[in-house]
């Protein structure tokens, strides 16, 4: 498994002490331009209790291997500012829950807009973990804000290993969300009852199946039903039922296969949301699952993102029409330039507000290809003269054989298509007859 090396550098350890909470930053981009130690906000959390407790929660997330749990690296979760909320992320070590917390509505100065790392280290966690009552809690997001100093003033730095199937699944968890419906709505103390009903055990299956105004538990799939797969990876929404007001579920649309399939969790808090988003199953991370790809494939595809990544300003919301009109692209093309954009960390997915908002993970970009073996794979074919297109179908000659390819339903006679069928996205011979079949139409016109 490939992988890069991520360090953070912080000016100083972040820190909660006497009602203030100093979030210290490592690198990053800010509207103002690449920053060593961004500054982005100070202000109020006026309910400092469930945003302390959030927090946590999404530390956690950024510190847990669901599958096969062992110790680990961390990654320091990432906050975006875009002017009017915060939005904290991480994603699990074993790559197959991503969360978020969006702070609504903020109280203070936003200094700057941009995306940073924060550190959130073991006294901070155990600071956090004591916030409670309903005082407010001033929040400071860059260096200047911290309350506490190292007495020398050294550096915080941290190296921790970035592997290209845990950067994947960073980009994969939005586009997959992107294709989700909203398929349930529990008040409060329904929320309540429903998640404290889930079984205890972190590996159980369980399909969440809309009855009335109610969710209950079945075994297997059911009408309009959403798959849990692995109900231990939703335990950091447990701390967080104390200050529920709503719980929305979230999954592929109605009538898509009823098997396993990744869904997504909301918590509706007093001025904020947590989301989780958890892969099909406890094995299988979001970077398998190949939704990116045909996007990707489209030969207009990175030049676009190039022109729609000009136009991103760090907007709470992404709006498709407006990018389309600015840049003169179709809105089909901007959707992929998104795709693209995704891949390389620059926009994310707000399930409630059904569209898309900019931030910027820190990876290169230039890793996208590297990324996605399969649409390396793919391209190699092509140029190599491997595609012979007849009509709506292909023959792509391969080492181990010539495999037979519907283009337009993506079957294929390879093994990977057999295994999944296309849930996990085409296999490199479907992408290789695309992509010549695209060049093919082009040369035409």
């Amino acid at each position: 498994m490939t992988q890069a090396v991520q360090a953070y550098s912080y000016a100083g350890p972040s820190v909660l002490a006497d009602g203030r909470l100093g979030l210290s930053t490592s690198g990053g981009t800010a509207l103002s331009g690449p920053q060593t130690h961004p500054r982005f906000f100070s202000g109020l959390l006026t309910q400092a209790a469930p945003a302390a407790a959030g927090l946590l929660a999404v530390a956690d997330v950024a510190m847990a291997r669901y599958h096969q749990p062992r110790p680990g690296w961390t990654r320091d979760p990432v906050v975006t500012c875009d002017g009017d909320r915060l939005r904290f992320e991480s994603f699990s070590a074993c790559g197959g829950v991503y969360a978020r917390l969006d702070v609504l509505a903020l109280d203070g100065d936003v200094l700057d807009r941009g995306t940073t790392n924060v550190d959130v280290n073991g006294p901070l966690r155990e600071s956090l973990a004591r916030v409670g009552g309903r005082d407010p809690l001033h929040l400071g997001v860059g260096p200047d804000e911290l309350t506490v100093t190292t007495l020398d003033g050294a550096v915080v730095e941290k190296k921790v290993p970035l592997p290209s199937r845990w950067l994947r699944g960073f980009a994969e968890v939005q586009v997959i969300a992107a294709g989700f419906d909203l398929r349930a709505e529990l008040k409060g103390p329904q929320a309540v009852r429903f998640l404290r009903s889930l079984p205890r055990k972190a590996s159980a299956t369980v399909w969440a199946v809309p009855a009335g105004g109610d969710l209950r538990l079945a075994a297997g799939p059911g009408r309009g039903s959403v798959c849990l797969s692995g109900a231990g990876r939703v335990a950091t929404l447990m701390p967080l039922l104390r200050f529920a007001k709503a719980l929305r579920v979230y999954g592929p649309p109605a009538g898509a296969d009823a098997g396993h399939q990744a869904s997504a969790w909301e918590l509706e808090l007093p001025g904020m949301r947590y989301t989780l988003a958890v892969s099909p199953q406890p094995w299988r991370g979001f970077s398998g699952e190949g939704a990116v790809l045909d996007d990707l494939a489209t030969d207009e595809a990175a030049g676009d993102a190039d022109v729609i990544g000009m136009l991103l300003n760090f907007e709470p919301a992404v709006e498709i029409g407006l990018l389309a009109d600015r840049s003169g692209l179709p809105a089909a093309r901007v959707r992929a330039a998104l795709t693209q954009l995704g891949t390389a960390g620059r926009v994310g997915y707000d399930l409630y507000e059904a569209g898309h908002f900019h931030r910027e993970l820190p990876y290169d970009r230039d890793q996208v290809a590297q990324l996605n073996p399969r649409l390396t794979a793919a391209r190699a074919l092509v140029e190599a003269g491997a595609v012979t297109l007849d009509g709506d179908h292909a023959r792509v000659t391969t080492s181990g054989g010539t495999r037979q390819v519907g283009i337009a339903d993506g079957s294929c006679t390879c093994e990977w298509w057999f295994d999944h069928r296309g849930s996990r996205g085409p296999c490199k011979h479907v992408l290789a007859a695309r992509i010549a079949s695209r060049h093919t139409a082009d040369a035409l016109l």
